[in-house]
C-alpha cells in the first residue's frame, strides 16, 4: 500500500485514536475501540483507504518521487 498521509493528518489521526480510545475504555464499547484501532492503524501505515478511493495525496514524500 502507498502512504498516503502526511504528517499532519497522522498527528490528527494519531489525537482522535487516543481520545477514541479513552472513550471506548469510559463507555466500555467495543465498537468505539475497535473505531479507535482502525484509526490507529491508519496513522501508523500512513495509509488512508477512504483517500484510496478518492485519489487524494497528502503524503509529500510521495509528491517528490513523482517529480
Amino acid at each position: 500500500m502507498p502512504k498516503n498521509i502526511g504528517i499532519v493528518d497522522r498527528l490528527v489521526r494519531l489525537f482522535l485514536a487516543f481520545t477514541f480510545l479513552f472513550l471506548a475504555w469510559w463507555e466500555s464499547s467495543w465498537i468505539i475501540l475497535v473505531f479507535s484501532l482502525f484509526i490507529f492503524y491508519e496513522a501508523v501505515a500512513s495509509w488512508c483507504l477512504f483517500y484510496q478511493l478518492i485519489g487524494k495525496n497528502t503524503c509529500p514524500i510521495d509528491k517528490i518521487k513523482n517529480n
